[in-house]
């Protein structure tokens, strides 16, 4: 079957002769020949045939037996771009396993990462450096833009300065997501295996062809990591036998491409020629002159346009131009009225499934017909999509929007108001009995609160900008990808409805996301520049700021946007939490409890006032008021792990190890692979003699996370407490070579070689320690220690 579709297919296309000539001609050439080409780029306008072309080129590369791969606009990020060539590969039978087991412990630690996120932000940590480098891996998948804006502020040396207690509190903090060095720079893990096994796999076939369609969606978050991964041996080498095709409307960014010159073959389209457009007709059965004639007039012959128009003259075998319209001229042989306006109103919203069809649809007579008109219109040509979701080609949907928006302003309005309430009503189910800072981290919410905002500024631009702008701090507090999906909906609504106020807002956001280091706070500092946001949203702008630039280090400015947001709006618990949170990283642990205590008399609901100020009575050794502080998070939130698991730190720290030992038997009831709580309870048993389950948990705590410095070294360290110093030093090594700065694992190993008798190893590795951590009068003891003892 296949054969015979992609043989209907070869048939069906026409044009591009060239551009298939050169493709063709490069597998020709060996990669060592100087006119062998590694990549192609197709680009030109929507509508153009590119994903024809690319289509067509993938079965050029399969017919000279090239592994085949392609990339759509359905990733969101560089991980998914894997994921997306590993299944495909795997369905020829050439499976990435070691890639697969990295991405799975990826996503395994960023979900981890999230759900603790929701909770507090940032959770706990001592240390500028740990924080900076935790938040860096949750709000982002490394070094492009759907990985987070802040995921280049973390100055790696920051990570050298932590201790014992900042690797417990990231732990605590992130749970899953313990892996710092996956977290804060994953491409710089992932990348690295996937062009290992691409070497791997692919070792004994003449061709890799890796596809890039609709690359002005995929760009911005691709092109850095791409042009690395061709260009700079950053990550490795390629196999040389690839070839890759970017596809996509703009061209190469010449700042970034212009080493790649000699490397690239570029295949500028445009509209068809009059002959390539006749050929397309005779095609598809379009033969009479005058039906010819007129859908080359009609078309303009964009390819898009030739293939409509062709379709619907076979159907209805009319020519006639009722209307002088560009969509009149789409819709030029669909007959049925019903049908022309479901065809109108459909091209309203963004993107559609059955129920935003249904609540679109304006027309009595469609009532009662919405599924049967729903699968029409999902065969129309200029209508994609899949997993039930569809949407219109720009080149369609612009005049569509054009002709509505200019016929009759008040339906236009009417209908994008309509559109907004059923946004509203499914935003409504999705976050049904959550609080407002729960729903406004809950992607489903955000996913209907987008789409209502998006038609209530078509409906009403100017009126509804403030309310859009309100929401700007809330979608950076989710990361970068969810501001620019934001930013995005600001700029397309300004597109739609012809206002410059929101094309120019949406354009500003969406450029100063292109600072992969500094873009949230960028984004906020624009918002806070602008006279649009009333108190309310000022104050949240601030404090959103405020957290960004304390998850970066920067305590001084962060106390200031906190100060300033709290003399806006001063009933909110979270600024407080905030001030509380830098207090606490700084040491200052009585300045940090008068925070939290402020925060707690304005708490109206949820657990997270409650539970950072518990955190910072148990790091002060306040262990009764932090216990009680857990139990007032366990009775409101009794399925609450981390107040288990902070409750269990208290009770160690008291002695009440079997207490301790109840929580954390909680906890994992409920999170069976919490790694924080398995690692935890690993020491208290070895505390209490139970060498076996203590392995037991450490073990399993290694499954999961194999990558993960903390762990390696708390095995380490469980070795060389039972007096198996050389395995533990080879462990303490293999948590080093995964985490250079972890300042705790030197201590220890340290220990273990003053232990073999191996003085001046203990003392070098209590310089690098102290080099790194200057602060640490454990480790300063130790030394003087050492000191005094050798001779």
């Amino acid at each position: 079957m296949q054969e015979l579709i992609n043989t209907r297919r070869r048939a069906g296309f026409v044009g591009r002769r060239d551009e298939l000539a050169a493709f063709r001609a490069n597998f020709d050439t060996r990669p060592e020949d100087p006119e062998h080409r590694f990549v192609f780029h197709v680009h030109g306008n929507a509508g153009v045939g590119k994903s024809s072309l690319v289509g067509e080129l993938t079965r050029v590369a399969r017919e000279r037996q090239a592994l085949t791969a392609t990339v759509d606009e359905s990733v969101s990020s560089v991980p998914e771009v894997m994921e997306t060539l590993s299944r495909q590969f795997a369905r020829q039978g050439r499976p990435l396993k070691a890639l697969d087991r990295l991405l799975e412990s990826y996503r395994r630690r960023r979900y981890e990462a999230e759900s603790a996120a929701s909770l507090a932000q940032p959770e706990q940590g001592p240390t500028a450096g740990s924080l900076a480098v935790a938040q860096a891996g949750l709000v982002g998948l490394g070094m492009v833009p759907a990985v987070g804006a802040l995921a280049g502020a973390v100055d790696p040396a920051q990570l050298a300065r932590g201790t014992d207690q900042v690797r417990a509190t990231l732990g605590a903090r992130f749970g899953k997501a313990e892996d710092v060095q996956l977290l804060r720079d994953p491409l710089q893990v992932l990348t690295p295996v996937l062009i290992a096994e691409l070497d791997r796999v692919t070792a004994d076939a003449p061709w890799i062809a890796l596809f890039f369609d609709t690359y002005e969606r995929t760009g911005p978050f691709l092109d850095t990591w791409l042009h690395d991964v061709i260009a700079s041996g950053r990550y490795g080498s390629l196999p040389a036998h690839s070839v890759l095709t970017l596809s996509g409307q703009g061209t190469l960014d010449p700042n970034r491409w212009a080493d790649c010159a000699d490397l690239v073959t570029e295949f500028p389209l445009t509209s068809f020629t009059d002959s390539e457009a006749r050929q397309l007709l005779t095609a598809k059965g379009v033969v009479d002159e005058e039906v010819v004639r007129n859908v080359l007039r009609l078309s303009g012959r964009l390819p898009v346009l030739v293939s409509t128009l062709a379709e619907n003259a076979v159907r209805q075998g009319s020519s006639d131009d009722p209307s002088s319209t560009a969509v009149e001229r789409f819709l030029k042989w669909e007959g049925d009225p019903v049908r022309r306006a479901a065809a109108l109103d459909a091209a309203l919203p963004r993107q559609l499934d059955e129920d935003t069809f249904t609540a679109a649809l304006t027309a009595d007579a469609s009532r009662g017909h919405e599924t049967a008109l729903y699968g029409w219109l999902r065969t129309l040509p200029f209508v994609t999509g899949s997993g039930g979701i569809v949407r219109y080609h720009d080149v369609v949907r612009v005049p569509m929007l054009r002709l509505q928006r200019t016929t009759s302003p008040s339906r236009w309005r009417a209908a994008h108001n309509r559109l907004a309430e059923s946004f509203a009503r499914r935003r409504e189910t999705a976050a049904a009995g959550m609080a407002r800072w729960e729903q406004r981290e809950h992607d489903p919410w955000w996913a209907e609160r987008l789409e209502e905002t998006y038609h209530l500024l078509c409906a009403e631009p100017r009126t509804a900008l403030a309310q859009a702008l309100a929401d700007g701090p809330w979608a950076c507090s989710n990361g970068g990808e969810a501001a620019r999906r934001w930013a995005r909906a600001i700029a397309e609504a300004g597109e739609a409805c012809g206002d410059d106020t929101l094309r120019d807002w949406g354009g500003d956001c969406l450029a100063a996301l292109q600072d992969e280091r500094r873009g949230i706070e960028k984004l906020l500092s624009r918002l806070l520049s602008r006279a649009e946001l009333d108190d309310q949203a000022r104050a949240d702008a601030l404090m959103v700021r405020a957290e960004c630039l304390s998850d970066a280090g920067m305590y001084d400015a962060a106390i200031a946007d906190f100060d300033q947001s709290i003399d806006l709006v001063s009933d909110r618990p979270r600024p407080y939490t905030g001030r509380a949170l830098i207090h606490r990283a700084r040491g200052h642990y009585e300045v940090a409890l008068e925070e939290h205590d402020r925060a707690v008399e304005r708490r109206r609901h949820g657990v997270r006032s409650y539970w950072h100020r518990g955190e910072t009575y148990r790091m002060a050794d306040r262990h009764d008021e932090a216990i009680a502080d857990f139990d007032r998070v366990l009775s409101i939130e009794p399925g609450h792990v981390w107040a288990l698991v902070s409750r269990a730190q208290a009770a160690h720290s008291q002695g009440r190890s079997e207490a301790a030992l109840a929580d954390l038997e909680l906890a994992l009831n409920i999170k069976p692979d919490h790694i924080w709580s398995l690692v935890r309870r690993a020491r208290i048993r070895h505390a209490l003699g139970d060498t076996a389950g203590a392995w037991a948990d450490l073990d399993r705590a290694k499954v999961l996370s194999p990558l993960n410095a903390w762990i390696v070294g708390e095995r380490g360290e469980s070795l060389r407490q039972e007096g198996r110093h050389e395995e533990a030093i080879a462990e303490y090594d293999r948590a080093l070579e995964l985490d250079p700065g972890y300042a705790w694992a030197l201590g220890r190993r340290a220990m273990a070689n003053e232990a073999l008798g191996h003085q001046t190893q203990a003392l070098a590795d209590l310089e690098r320690a102290l080099a790194l951590n200057p602060s640490d009068a454990w480790a300063a003891t130790q030394r003087e220690r050492i000191r005094a003892d050798t001779p």
